[in-house]
């Protein structure tokens, strides 16, 4: 694959390059009044090739006067029964994130495609009618975009809606069921109605709007393609997000690549991230935790990432895409900084999606977040939730005292939940030999890895464990003692795994992996998949 649209988005959103805490920001607050405060989500193309990505997260500040919300096609009915249902289900929770932005002053423009008829004497609709003809009016904005260029061609959908995508059985028979926009999204008279990319682009340029948020259905289909969607907004210059906890796709689980539909609908999230613009959630709104349809059952994994030694940017997203597709899971990553001396290195966003998570995954190396982001860490181990710690999680929040005011560390979080006592490590070059500890074959997370095997990160001193914990692993380099690599530990009666390794390299490692995936499902109590 080529590149991507990095460059263009970080023009975009020039006022920083890392994860920040996605709140919302008011009158007297540092960035000023009424001030929308965002991390923009986005898949960059890691420089060595392959087709790997890691997630970046980019701070915007932008001015309500000067944004306005898209909602694309909430009808009130569709042809496909379940994809009524679930807009149902969705637009209470959309108008409450809209209502929230009316009050601080974005334009909110309701866009129920093929229906606007039904408006004719709204004022809403007689104020996208009525705006001027813009200077820059682009020649094709009122065209359907099937592409946003010929590199999200080359690429594909990562999903198969060739037969419309309706995920009912037996399928819905399609026709044209929609009459309106769903009653359950207020529209106000000082809000606008129109499914004209020529209208909204004019009634944009009129109040001097270039940042959109784009929400509603369907994200692989009319959000992408609609005259006033994604990729017709990215290519005109307009600085544009997906919500992309307020969509849903029309995918049929049973079609390629045979994943859940709500699965279906992250792979085009992730496609959009990678080769369209960034995505946002409604916690920028809200505050609270995005929005999860009842019927998405997939187990919910949150990994936490922030260090600059290891390459966990490099090698989550591969091992979240593999728990996704193969075994249904649904992944979210929190990726910080990945520099070492950034400013903003201590910053994350999304630490509130633990608040529904089955399990939690730390890859942290000396960070200290924000006071109230590691507080939904605290929150979540109080409940008694699982958790699994890799490499430097050993030392994840300790700053050595570098933290800043109203950030957070953990200096006791490896003693206490991990159950380790890191001390240092030897120095790199010899590689590390790993074989069972005593007592520990026949353990669950050890099913199906075979030993010995390699790691060439260096060797961590972690001896002697808490009491509480039970070896599984024993790493040995030549000449020195040999070390606890791996272990299980109990917290306030959660399941704990932590692991030393989890260098770059060990993630290309099978007996690695194998091991890494017996642990999240041994520690979410399921049982663990046949080799």
């Amino acid at each position: 694959m080529t590149t991507t649209r990095l460059g263009t988005l970080s023009m975009l959103f020039l006022l920083a390059t890392t994860a920040v805490t996605g709140t919302l920001l008011t009158a007297g607050s540092a960035a000023g009044a009424d001030t929308l405060l965002m991390d923009a989500r986005s898949r960059v193309e890691i420089s060595d090739g392959g087709g790997k990505f890691r997630v970046l997260y980019t701070r915007a500040e932008w001015d309500p006067a000067e944004t306005a919300i898209i909602i694309c096609d909430m009808w009130d009915q569709h042809w496909c029964k379940g994809a009524t249902r679930r807009v149902a289900e969705l637009a209470p929770h959309m108008n409450d994130v809209v209502s929230r932005a009316r009050r601080m002053g974005v334009l909110i423009i309701h866009a129920p495609s093929g229906t606007v008829g039904h408006y004719e004497e709204h004022p809403a609709r007689k104020r996208a009618q009525e705006a001027p003809k813009a200077s820059n009016l682009p020649d094709d904005i009122g065209s359907w975009r099937r592409w946003l260029d010929d590199n999200e061609e080359q690429v594909g959908y990562p999903i198969d809606h060739s037969d419309g995508g309706c995920d009912c059985q037996p399928m819905c028979k399609q026709s044209s069921a929609w009459s309106k926009q769903i009653g359950a999204i207020d529209m106000h008279d000082e809000d606008a109605i129109s499914d004209s990319g020529v209208e909204i682009w004019n009634l944009l340029e009129q109040r001097g709007i270039k940042n959109l948020i784009l929400m509603g259905v369907h994200t692989n289909m009319c959000v992408l393609g609609r005259p006033f969607g994604l990729r017709n907004m990215a290519r005109f210059g307009k600085n544009v997000v997906l919500m992309r906890d307020m969509t849903d796709t029309m995918y049929n689980s049973r079609a390629k690549p045979f994943v859940n539909h709500f699965t279906g609908t992250d792979l085009i999230v992730e496609h959009i991230e990678k080769l369209v613009c960034p995505t946002i959630t409604s916690t920028v709104l809200t505050g609270r935790p995005s929005f999860h349809f009842a019927n998405d059952k997939r187990p919910r994994v949150v990994m936490i990432s922030a260090e600059s030694e290891y390459g966990a940017a490099e090698t989550l997203p591969g091992f979240a895409r593999e728990l996704q597709m193969k075994y249904g899971l649904s992944c979210e990553i929190l990726q910080g900084s990945i520099e070492r001396s950034s400013a903003d290195r201590h910053h994350i966003s999304g630490m509130e999606e633990l608040t529904n998570a089955d399990l939690a995954l730390v890859f942290v190396r000396r960070r200290a977040f924000e006071g109230g982001q590691m507080k939904y860490l605290r929150d979540y181990l109080d409940r008694g939730k699982p958790l699994i710690g890799l490499r430097t999680a050993s030392h994840a929040f300790d700053t050595r005292g570098s933290a800043p005011a109203g950030h957070a560390e953990w200096l006791e979080f490896d003693h206490d939940v991990l159950g380790g006592n890191y001390h240092g490590h030897h120095g790199s070059g010899p590689t590390t030999t790993v074989t069972v500890a005593a007592g520990a074959e026949g353990h669950p997370i050890l099913s199906g890895v075979r030993t010995p095997f390699l790691s060439k990160g260096s060797l961590y001193e972690t001896r002697p464990l808490r009491e509480t914990t039970k070896p599984l692993l024993i790493g040995t380099i030549p000449d020195k003692e040999p070390e606890p690599v791996a272990w299980t530990n109990t917290y306030k009666n959660a399941r704990i795994f932590y692991t030393s390794l989890g260098y770059s390299g060990d993630f290309d490692d099978l007996q690695f992996r194998r091991m890494l995936l017996n642990a999240v499902f041994w520690a979410m109590a399921k049982p663990i998949p046949k080799p």
